[in-house]
């Protein structure tokens, strides 16, 4: 009796100890997952907001509306849709780029390597409003630092361009993404890097191995595991970013740069319809966990391949 007990004990402890932290997980994501699952299938607007409960059920008409591209609220948010998708796309191969070759190239030892090591931590290190809107400042027309570089210093454009505004927007959004997340890729794959024997890179060199044929053959082989992980985790960071697009344009970002995040808040706040927002919410929930579900599966797959 004392010995199932003292097993059940010892069984037991480690679920009790992660009790509170599924508790603060149901507490502060799940419930409010599904209260907006709720919300998504009424007709949820001001009139309703101190009894949301007593608001008319709706049904699928508000997934309808949010689906229906031939309409004003389909057709923004598909096209809201793409630009994230592109945002994204490009600011997880520019990121990985980045972080990749900063941390090769910092494997070797030289005088000030933390310094410079520390130097391109410094943006992830950074609060995301400070550091946003440093950039807004930046990217001011008539006093911002990149026309004077650009249009004083390096004559580059024919005039001072709007980077807040129109199809340049686009062009500043990718820029603050980039650079507010390369350093995480940079820290993730350096210290991956410290896993791989220098022994390797020695006898790639006595067999006459270079640079290149040493990154292609080991280097990159090696961080196939993190680097799957890793750009994965760039992308759902990109696409359901919120807090650089409303820093950097304001409430209402130009349509180059309408992120769909950016885009469910104005559906909800700007019109008050918080059921056609919560609509798209779920969708977008929706739509991250088939792609995280079909990365995963492709990933898993070719890691089996890769091993067979």
């Amino acid at each position: 009796m004392k010995a199932v007990s003292a097993r059940l004990r010892r069984t037991g402890l480690p679920y009790l100890l992660l009790l509170p932290a599924v508790l603060a997980e149901l507490l502060v994501h799940l419930v409010p997952m599904a209260i907006g699952i709720v919300m998504s299938f009424k007709e949820l607007t001001r009139l309703y907001l101190s009894h949301w409960g007593a608001a008319p059920w709706r049904g699928l008409g508000n997934y309808r509306i949010s689906v229906d591209v031939d309409a004003p609220v389909g057709a923004a948010l598909l096209h809201s849709f793409w630009v994230t998708c592109v945002v994204s796309v490009l600011s997880v191969a520019l990121c990985w780029l980045l972080g990749t070759t900063a941390a090769i190239l910092l494997q070797e030892n030289f005088r000030g390597r933390g310094l410079v090591r520390a130097l391109f931590l410094t943006p992830y290190a950074l609060p995301v409003y400070a550091a946003v809107i440093t950039w807004a400042f930046l990217f001011q027309r008539d006093n911002g630092l990149v026309n004077h570089l650009l249009h004083d210093q390096l004559h580059l454009t024919d005039g001072r361009p709007f980077w807040l505004l129109g199809d340049n927007s686009f062009v500043a959004l990718v820029v603050v993404t980039v650079w507010r997340n390369w350093p995480f890729a940079f820290l993730v794959v350096m210290a991956a890097l410290q896993n791989i024997p220098r022994e390797l890179y020695e006898a790639a060199a006595l067999d006459g191995a270079g640079i290149r044929q040493q990154i292609r053959r080991i280097t990159l082989p090696a961080l196939r595991p993190v680097n799957q992980v890793l750009v994965l985790v760039l992308f759902l960071w990109t696409f359901n970013d919120f807090n650089t697009p409303y820093v950097l344009f304001g409430r209402a970002a130009p349509e180059a740069a309408d992120l769909i995040s950016l885009h469910i808040y104005q559906s909800s706040f700007a019109t008050w319809n918080f059921g056609t927002g919560s609509a798209m919410s779920v969708l977008l929930l929706l739509f991250l966990l088939v792609v995280t579900t079909g990365y995963l599966i492709a990933t898993s797959r070719g890691r089996r391949s890769a091993d067979g």
